[in-house]
């Protein structure tokens, strides 16, 4: 499957639905700045499920606090019938004990409301993509941001191996961040 990516992050569909794991390791890697610098005047959001997952957390992160605490990251409750039932579906394709459960609540948020969801890892993607739900992964905004005119190479080069610090699975080693945009024609 191609992955397409945008040319003007000013497109993004409806909010922006961030999973767990970009805010995590943004946050950690002293970088959730940047995300409101993409976003821009694109609302960002977080189901209820998600913001459960970083107060669980917390005590033992301090940088998940700064997640919760973001002015400018909503909160949403999946409560209305419509959500519980996408919550459900995807919960179905996704959830393993306690594994996955805000990845199925970013889908099915931004599935109801027609939102972008935020998410990186491969099977979620594939389910959002089988649902027709708008998804991109960090790295491709961050790439938006490039050719935007947002953020610059040498920026993302810099925030990538920081994210790797933090543990957080990238397609590329330390430094590798330029030559996996170039190879994969991201520019």
């Amino acid at each position: 499957m191609a992955v397409h990516f945008m040319t003007d992050p000013t497109s993004l569909i409806g909010e922006l639905v961030f999973d767990t794991g970009p805010l995590s390791h943004f946050a950690e890697a002293g970088w959730l700045s940047v995300l409101r610098s993409v976003a821009g005047d694109t609302p960002v959001v977080i189901p209820e499920v998600v913001a459960g997952e970083l107060r669980r957390g917390a005590g033992s992160h301090q940088h998940l606090q700064l997640v919760l605490n973001a002015p400018w990251i909503q909160h949403r409750v999946l409560d209305s019938p419509e959500e519980i039932s996408a919550y459900g579906h995807f919960a179905s394709l996704l959830v393993s004990g306690n594994r996955n459960a805000g990845e199925a609540a970013v889908l099915a948020y931004a599935s109801i409301h027609r939102g972008t969801a935020v998410i990186d890892d491969r099977v979620d993607r594939r389910a959002a993509h089988a649902a027709g739900v708008s998804c991109r992964g960090t790295l491709a905004l961050l790439c938006d941001a490039i050719r935007a005119g947002l953020l610059t190479l040498p920026l993302v080069e810099q925030l990538a191996d920081h994210l790797l610090e933090t543990h957080y699975r990238l397609p590329f080693p330390s430094g590798g961040f330029a030559e996996w945009a170039a190879k994969n024609d991201l520019f």
